[in-house]
């Protein structure tokens, strides 16, 4: 009988991790990649397991962009991997905040916006992944407590080659990459 190797993610913020925070990016066209991103997802993708986006999306609460502009930015990074051989397997958003202009994004401490962990949380549910077979990287303390908080090995990116990070984050936690 083959036994199959249970699935595993990698867990990504996105802004600040996976592409330049120039504050609230939600512009296609202004789409620039960290340094070793796109090598970072094709690395996790050709070993089996899992690329997650969990992100905090309060620009849309506020008002500066609406969902569907967000959704068009994710698509173009979908665009750009898929050129490359990448992908991205879901993307987690939360576009509460308590501040929120529109009433049905006004929401304290919603259980989606880190540092809680709804949707690592949910993320790991939907693809069947335990929380011991996922790592998060994110450059933010509530990152690393959204990750803590949801039974994941948080590692904390400080800027350089996502790709080499990744690897060592990988080594630490026991994942195959």
């Amino acid at each position: 009988m083959l036994v199959m190797p249970a699935p595993f993610a990698v867990i990504f913020d996105r802004d600040g991790v996976l592409n330049e925070d120039y504050g609230y990016a939600y512009e296609p066209d202004k789409l620039v990649w960290i340094p070793g991103a796109r090598v970072a997802i094709r690395r996790v993708n050709e070993a089996g397991g899992l690329v997650l986006i969990a992100t905090n999306q309060s620009g849309i609460g506020r008002g500066y962009y609406s969902e569907d502009q967000m959704h068009g930015f994710h698509a173009e990074m979908r665009r750009q991997l898929a050129l490359e051989g990448g992908r991205i397997d879901a993307i987690y958003f939360c576009p509460f905040h308590e501040d929120a202009v529109e009433a049905r994004y006004r929401q304290a401490d919603h259980p989606d916006r880190k540092p809680n962990p709804g949707m690592l949380l949910r993320g790991l549910s939907e693809h069947g992944v335990a929380p011991d077979r996922a790592l998060m990287i994110g450059d933010k303390p509530a990152d690393m407590q959204a990750a803590k908080a949801a039974g994941v090995d948080g590692y904390l990116f400080t800027g350089g080659d996502l790709d080499g990070f990744l690897v060592e984050a990988a080594t630490r936690t026991g994942l195959p990459l």
